[in-house]
């Protein structure tokens, strides 16, 4: 009785491409970097058809824009200083998020930290800096994570909505620095610009040795990455994605909901309560006007870009830092205005929003033919 030859069909390696068990393992995490990455795309493509309709070349817009964004080594600084605030206001949005809530107050959380380091630095001017540096970094997380907290608050307790509540909480913050800013905390040597005193340059954090990056990119590395542990890796994060699967189910199992809300929502506005206080202690060495510049906004854009996810967060805000960075550039060569990179923002942000209902919907990426 002779043994059948195995068919060499048989015994043909398939390629993980064309392995529709690979697609259904790997098809969602390959989703995670398509679409984001195809929205992105299509974001740039639409930006560089309005140029071309004002007589610029959408060739030279992408190449002043990757240029002035890691064309040189002062590039690549200017977009790591822009990305350090980033990365904390996308965390803001991403951590409530895990509990399905949508918070878009970072840039009031920011306002409320840097006013509340400056006030710490204020109060501590003779204690020695790293006292002053310490108690700035415990004033202004504190400060954007009481702010963030009181929308977490309002949802649990009287059923506000967190989105509406943290966007009007942006306006509260920023007349309460411009209240503080031009009367009781104001500079009187500050007569064009009302701004307070400054805190002093022993007190500034100072760059990383060797660069001209200040350390709030560090501080922000570090917080993405502790984040994506308390998220992915300690049973308070698998509580958090547990109710924001189904709040319903995490309350019958006896998961406490109003103290993961309230915690979350506080450890999210510490993250941009940091980033107040880094812009104040690097960066302007005092509060005023200035600090309203949009990061709390672009970082709610970084947050949905990398799907909320931590880790992904850092190479999102390197990349928009790096297109906030090219405005200059693209308003000397081009004559574009310096703003324009807020309507690719824009752009961005709704094709972003648009590609959501793709997600789980394309074919091949499950393993269908």
């Amino acid at each position: 009785m002779t043994s059948e030859t195995a068919d060499p069909l048989d015994t043909a390696v398939i390629a993980p491409a064309a392995d529709p068990g690979f697609l259904q393992r790997y098809g969602a995490s390959i989703e995670y970097i398509l679409i984001p990455g195809a929205a992105l795309a299509a974001a740039l493509i639409t930006f560089g058809g309005f140029v071309a309709l004002f007589g610029k070349s959408p060739l030279d817009l992408y190449w002043y824009m990757y240029y002035g964004a890691f064309g040189t080594w002062f590039s690549w600084q200017n977009t790591l200083t822009r990305a350090a605030p980033l990365i904390l206001t996308a965390l803001c949005t991403a951590l409530p998020a895990q509990l399905g809530m949508v918070i878009i107050g970072g840039e009031g959380a920011l306002l409320i930290g840097a006013l509340a380091a400056t006030s710490a630095a204020l109060a501590l001017q003779s204690m020695p800096p790293l006292v002053v540096q310490l108690a700035m970094v415990v004033a202004g997380m504190a400060g954007g994570g009481l702010s963030i907290m009181l929308a977490g608050g309002l949802r649990h307790y009287r059923g506000v909505n967190e989105t509406i509540s943290s966007l009007l909480l942006v306006y509260i913050a920023l007349a309460i620095l411009n209240h503080l800013v031009e009367g009781a905390m104001r500079d009187p040597a500050s007569l064009n610009k009302p701004s307070t005193r400054e805190i002093g340059a022993a007190n500034m954090i100072g760059s990383i040795p060797g660069t001209d990056v200040h350390w709030g990119l560090v501080f922000g590395l570090v917080a993405a990455l502790a984040a994506y542990v308390l998220i992915y890796h300690t049973t308070f994060g698998f509580a958090a994605r547990v109710a924001g699967g189904n709040i319903r189910a995490a309350k019958i199992v006896g998961l406490s909901v109003g103290q993961l809300i309230l915690t979350i929502c506080f450890l999210a506005g510490s993250c941009a309560g940091l980033a107040g206080m880094v812009e104040v202690a690097a960066v302007q060495g005092r509060t005023n006007a200035n600090l309203a510049v949009g990061y709390g906004f672009t970082g709610i854009l970084v947050a949905f870009l990398a799907r909320q996810n931590p880790l992904a967060i850092i190479p999102v805000a390197i990349l928009l830092g790096g297109i906030g960075a090219s405005g200059g550039l693209l308003q000397r060569r081009l004559g574009l205005p310096d703003a324009s990179v807020l309507v690719l923002q824009g752009i961005i942000f709704v094709f972003v929003l648009a590609s959501d209902a793709l997600y789980g919907r394309i074919g091949f990426l499950k393993g269908k033919s």
